[in-house]
């Protein structure tokens, strides 16, 4: 039978084995031993070293002992001990403004002029004018063309685009995804679909504030708005109508002028109370809403941050495929042109709509100005008075303005009695006023002038807060009510053996406080760092340290910053180790 040439080699190879010597073998099994020992020595290091460049890093300073002094910040606002309330009968227009906020007056000092016109022309030229304002105003409150959300739609797109290119770009060098980044990411998304939701919640109910419409607003953030509105509408719909009837009986010869008159009024301070009601609660809902607002877009900006840096790194889902990413791209860039297109559609269309409704605007507002100056020029037509005061002081306010009209009682202006003196009220917690003594001289934080002080003339429990007393001091120098004023009031000195940066303790709601330290342990690779969680007691403190009892001494190392968030136990990285 002829043999194969591959059984042949077959043969040959056997044949060279059973003449290889014992030796030989034992050579080639060392030198296989040494080269897997060199290979797991280089991979152990290398291991070692990214392990290490993923710990938080840390900067540190040691614990120190020495004499520190305690002071207690607070701030208030000036108030005046004594002021005089500018006030005239009836009903005035004023004229003229003849002070200014801060100017300082004397007894007998001309503060406003203030005219009586009260003829039945002016009164028809101003509810012509009301008429034509409320026409105005009601144009204005039309919804303009809002792009916001296609503009919004967009700036998506392209983010989405880019973040995909950045994605494809570095698909070739991204490593397999780290499952510790993983669990990390999948929190901030969790905790940044609860903010966006929050954030829309927010902005929707912002929004329904601004166009006075609430049928899509959360109810629980715009609270009692819708009702109040319903209300300002019902009381303008009545004053429209009483209006409309006084117009009417102007026109006609035998009707009751005074009677359609006064229920036009009538029915005008309702309007005003009602719209005043709705405005006040609108403010202040709107306020709070914007600080929550403001509140949320640094967490989430952040959030943002962090998940598309671990995208840029990681790709959204983990590592694809350099044709996935491409793909990607043509994607998404094809949705952000699709939706350029459709916007640029709709502005197209809306143009016309936009140029009819400005010319309608323009026209109400040329009526309302023409109307105004025929008024005003009636009012410059009757008799002047002027208003004095009746003592010498520094003008503190000012609530009304040139051609407004006066409220029987209602304060025009405010004016402090300086010769009474300033003070202003600061309010700490319980547990600090037993070192506060009353004649204490206080540090004026902001006084860059350098002639104001600050001294404690009374102290008592604070009304609104069980918790915290009032702390009352008498100022003296360059100051108005109304100024916000910063003091430190001195507590006392004392030597303490362990002292730490402020910005190092944090509040503990079981334990009072705590801090971070470093304790270090030895192995073979080196020193590896722990942080440690170590609960202490704040005995003093001014604005930078704090003076601490507690599991902590002179020599240890404690933690002031971190480049990520640390737990007890965690292991850290020395910076510039």
């Amino acid at each position: 039978m002829n043999e194969t040439k591959e059984v042949k080699d077959i043969k040959l190879e056997g044949e060279e084995k059973e003449k290889m010597s014992p030796s030989r073998r034992r050579e080639i099994i060392k030198t296989l031993i040494i080269i897997f020992l060199a290979i797991m020595l280089v991979l152990t290091f290398f291991s070692n070293t990214i392990m290490n460049r993923s710990l938080p890093e840390i900067s540190t300073e040691n614990v120190s002992s020495g004499k520190l002094t305690e002071r207690l910040e607070g701030k208030g606002v000036i108030e005046a001990n004594q002021s005089y309330k500018v006030t005239v009968e009836g009903n005035r227009v004023v004229e003229k403004i003849h002070i200014k906020k801060g100017q300082e007056v004397k007894k007998d000092d001309v503060l406003f002029t203030i005219n009586t016109v009260s003829n039945e022309k002016l009164e028809e030229a101003e509810a012509d004018l009301e008429k034509l304002k409320l026409d105005y105003e009601t144009a204005l409150l039309q919804d303009p063309v809002d792009y916001s959300k296609e503009n919004q739609s967009i700036k998506a797109a392209r983010d989405a685009l880019n973040s995909a290119i950045a994605k494809r770009d570095a698909a070739r060098a991204n490593e397999a995804n780290a499952e510790r980044a993983k669990s990390e990411n999948n929190s901030n998304k969790s905790e940044l679909e609860r903010l966006t939701s929050e954030q829309e919640k927010l902005s929707t109910a912002i929004k329904a504030i601004r166009i006075n419409s609430y049928d899509e607003a959360p109810y629980e953030l715009v609270g009692d708005l819708p009702v109040l509105l319903s209300d300002f509408e019902f009381a303008d719909a009545e004053y429209k109508s009483a209006s409309e009837t006084y117009q009417t009986i102007l026109g006609t010869e035998g009707g009751n002028i005074e009677l359609a008159k006064a229920e036009r009024d009538e029915k005008q301070a309702a309007r005003e109370a009602a719209e005043k009601v709705y405005n006040d609660a609108k403010n202040s809902i709107r306020d709070n809403l914007n600080s929550r607002l403001s509140e949320i877009e640094g967490p989430i900006t952040d959030l943002k941050n962090r998940i598309a840096d671990y995208e840029a790194t990681y790709g959204e889902k983990g590592s694809e495929s350099y044709e996935t990413l491409a793909a990607a791209v043509v994607e998404k860039q094809n949705s952000l042109e699709d939706l350029i297109i459709d916007l640029n559609k709709d502005k197209q269309k809306d143009s016309i709509t936009n140029k009819k409704n400005a010319l309608d605007i323009e026209a109400k507002k040329k009526a309302v100005d023409k109307q105004q100056e025929k008024v005003d020029k009636m009012k410059k037509e009757g008799k002047s008075s002027e208003v004095k005061s009746k003592y010498s002081g520094v003008v503190s306010s000012i609530n009304v303005q040139p051609d407004a009209t006066t409220t029987d009682g209602e304060p025009l202006a405010v004016i402090d009695l300086f010769d009474d003196g300033f003070t202003v009220k600061v309010y700490v917690d319980n547990d600090v006023v037993k070192k506060v003594k009353k004649g204490v001289q206080a540090d004026v934080i902001n006084n860059y002038g350098g002639d104001i002080e600050a001294v404690l003339k009374e102290i008592k429990n604070n009304p609104e807060n069980s918790k915290q007393k009032e702390l009352t001091f008498d100022v003296t120098g360059d100051v108005a009510s109304g100024d916000s004023i910063e003091l430190a009031i001195p507590l006392g000195s004392g030597t303490y053996d362990a002292i730490v940066p402020r910005s190092a303790v944090y509040p503990d709601d079981k334990n009072g406080h705590y801090v971070y330290i470093v304790r270090s342990k030895n192995t073979p690779l080196g020193n590896r760092y722990y942080a440690e969680k170590v609960n202490v007691n704040v005995e003093a403190k001014d604005s930078v340290s704090c003076a601490v009892s507690g599991g902590i001494g002179r020599g240890d190392y404690i933690i002031t910053a971190s480049s990520k968030p640390i737990k007890s136990g965690a292991q850290v990285r020395m910076k510039d180790k």
